[in-house]
C-alpha cells in the first residue's frame, strides 16, 4: 500500500513538473520577444547577477532535453537570446533607454510630473508596458530600414567595384591582344610600304618613258 501511494505521489510530481514546464514554455512564447526583460520575466534595472540566475533556473526548467514539449526548442532559443542581450552592456543600455523613453512619452501625454501619484499605480505600469512595446517596435522598424539602406549602399558600391574590375579586365585583354598581333601589324605595314614603293617606282619609270617618247 505504501509503495502504491509513493508511486502515485511520484506520478503527481512528474505531472506537476511537466505542467510547470509547459506553462513556462507557453509564457515565454507569448512574451513580447523584443523585450528581453519580458521573456525572462524580470523587471528593468535588475542587477546582472539576477539576470544570470533567472536564466539558469528557467533554462534548466524548459531545456529541450528535459521535456517532450515540441515548443521547447523555440522557447529555449528565445530565452537564450534574451539573456545574451541583457548581459551585453551596449544592448542593455539601448533597451533601458527605450523603456525610459516610453515612460517619458506617457508622462508627457498625461501631463504627469515625477511626483504624480499615478506613476505608482498598476494602471500606469500596464500602460508603460504597452508603450514600451510600441517604442521597441518603432526602434526595430527603424533599425531594419537602416540595415536595408546600408545593404543597398553596399550593393551599389559592390556593383561599382565589379564594373571597375570588368573595365580593367577588358583593358588588359585589349592590351594583350594588341601585343599579340604586333608582329602581324608590323609585317603588314612593311608589305604596304614595300608595295607602295614598288608602285611609285613603276609610276616614275612610265613617266620617264613617256617623256622620252
Amino acid at each position: 500500500m505504501a509503495d502504491d501511494e509513493s508511486a502515485a505521489l511520484d506520478a503527481l510530481e512528474r505531472e506537476a513538473s511537466e505542467f510547470n514546464k509547459d506553462a513556462e514554455i507557453d509564457r515565454i512564447l507569448k512574451a513580447f520577444r523584443l523585450d528581453p526583460y519580458a521573456v525572462l520575466d524580470l523587471q528593468p534595472g535588475v542587477p546582472a547577477s539576477d539576470i544570470k540566475l533567472q536564466y539558469r533556473k528557467k533554462s534548466l526548467l524548459i531545456h529541450p532535453d528535459k521535456t517532450s514539449n515540441p515548443a521547447a526548442p523555440e522557447a529555449f532559443d528565445r530565452l537564450k537570446k534574451a539573456e545574451t542581450t541583457l548581459v551585453d552592456d551596449g544592448a542593455r543600455e539601448k533597451l533601458d533607454e527605450a523603456i525610459a523613453d516610453a515612460r517619458q512619452l506617457l508622462m508627457r501625454e498625461h501631463k504627469y510630473t515625477v511626483d504624480s501619484p499615478e506613476l505608482r499605480t498598476d494602471a500606469f505600469k500596464a500602460q508603460w508596458r504597452e508603450k514600451t512595446k510600441l517604442v521597441l517596435m518603432e526602434n526595430e522598424v527603424r533599425r531594419r530600414k537602416q540595415l536595408k539602406g546600408q545593404l543597398a549602399d553596399e550593393g551599389r558600391q559592390q556593383r561599382k567595384e565589379d564594373d571597375e574590375l570588368e573595365t580593367r579586365k577588358r583593358r588588359r585583354e585589349h592590351e594583350t591582344q594588341w601585343e599579340q598581333t604586333r608582329d602581324g601589324r608590323i609585317n603588314s605595314w612593311r608589305d604596304f610600304k614595300k608595295g607602295h614603293a614598288g608602285k611609285e617606282e613603276e609610276r616614275k619609270k612610265k613617266k620617264k618613258l613617256k617623256v622620252i617618247g
